[in-house]
């Protein structure tokens, strides 16, 4: 019997240790890390904070102006935030351009809820200036909201610097929807001294939805609740 037990015990750890291999292989990649491991076909990230949200089909490129100073994904850095109800992620590392010089950033990816959950709002803060005294460089951030599943567009949010006509940060609340496509479009331009990009953060909170089964349990109590009524009904009648 003991050695039985040992047998059985040995096979469910050999279950487990393939079960953690296909974790491996489907693609997750954990907090932080760089842009670069993001990007090849079917990896995601996970940020956790006030709920779980999952980052998925992530693309990049980048170009500049003269060529030579466009930015590399593996110089970006890429960490989980997490602050009250809002949850995502910051980018970080080598989002510059010299001076003279415009460096366009394009980078899109799907952000989904769990299941259950509905997101209702985005935040874009953005941070950096002109390198070097009396500097003239200047930064856009500009991205859409796009629903993944119906396409229809949900928000836009921007980011500048200097902050007049925009602001460094942006703030959008809109009817919950479960998966975001997000279009993240940045240009940098250089000025006199240089301009430095030296933060992005990008962050979102969900509420909870009921679930089909809830829907379907509620469906059940309410029409036994009623064929129980026109029971007692009639026996009082009768």
């Amino acid at each position: 019997m003991k050695r039985r037990f040992l047998f059985l015990a040995l096979a469910a750890g050999i279950v487990v240790l393939g079960t953690g291999a296909l974790d491996a292989r489907a693609g997750y990649v954990p907090l932080p890390t760089t842009l670069d491991t993001l990007l090849p076909t079917g990896n995601f990230t996970k940020a956790f904070g006030a709920e779980t949200l999952t980052f998925s089909n992530l693309t990049f490129s980048s170009s500049s102006t003269p060529t030579g100073s466009a930015i590399a994904a593996s110089s970006i850095n890429v960490g989980n935030y997490a602050v009250g109800n809002e949850t995502g992620f910051n980018l970080t590392g080598t989002l510059s351009a010299p001076a003279n010089t415009v460096v366009d950033v394009s980078i899109t990816y799907v952000v989904t809820a769990p299941t259950g959950q509905l997101i209702n709002d985005a935040i874009l803060v953005t941070a950096g200036g002109p390198l070097g005294a009396g500097g003239t460089g200047t930064y856009a951030v500009n991205e859409t909201l796009t629903n993944a599943v119906t396409f229809a567009g949900i928000a836009s949010l921007s980011g500048t610097n200097p902050p007049p006509p925009g602001a460094a940060s942006d703030f959008a609340s809109f009817a919950g929807v479960n998966s975001i496509l997000v279009s993240k479009d940045i240009r940098i331009t250089g000025g006199s001294n240089g301009e430095s990009l030296s933060i992005i953060t990008q962050a979102f909170s969900s509420t909870g939805v009921p679930e089909p089964a809830s829907f379907a349990l509620l469906g059940i109590g309410m029409t036994g609740f009623l064929a129980l009524r026109r029971f007692f009904k009639k026996t009082h009648v009768a």
